[in-house]
């Protein structure tokens, strides 16, 4: 299995042009969202494309850094967004084709459009996912 038994992903969703192209180039994602982030977390990142939304992506958390301990300039852009920390990533992939949520494991899940963000995932979601996405 592809995560150790104490560890999940979640899904982050991502609304803005700038704010994907920040994931993929400089591998941070600011958030306001409290769950259990730790290290080596897969996060799997979510956009509406035309197929409706759909996985684009995803990254292994490697540092989560709170508001003190950002740049003045990334507290500032923080506090006008209301996010409380960054999540850094030591590696993140941008699937090739986006994978539809509605053919994915998570297909009949009530959670939709701005309710998937900051959804849990267990590991047997997230392996399906990474396997289901990686082929598609």
């Amino acid at each position: 299995m592809f995560l150790d038994q104490d560890r999940k992903g979640y899904i982050l969703r991502i609304s803005k042009d700038d704010w994907e192209r920040q994931v993929f180039e400089q591998k941070k994602y600011y958030t306001g969202l409290s769950r259990g982030w730790k290290l080596g977390t897969i996060i799997f990142f979510v956009r509406k494309r035309e197929a409706g939304d759909s996985f684009i992506g995803y990254g292994i958390v490697e540092k989560i850094d709170t508001l003190s301990e950002l740049t003045p300039e990334e507290e500032k852009y923080c506090e006008e967004n209301g996010w409380k920390l960054a999540l850094k990533f030591k590696y993140v992939s941008k699937f090739s084709t986006p994978y539809p949520i509605k053919n994915s494991i998570l297909s009949n899940d009530v959670r939709k459009g701005r309710y998937l963000h900051g959804v849990a995932l267990n590991e047997d979601q997230v392996n399906e996912i990474l396997e289901k996405a990686k082929d598609s």
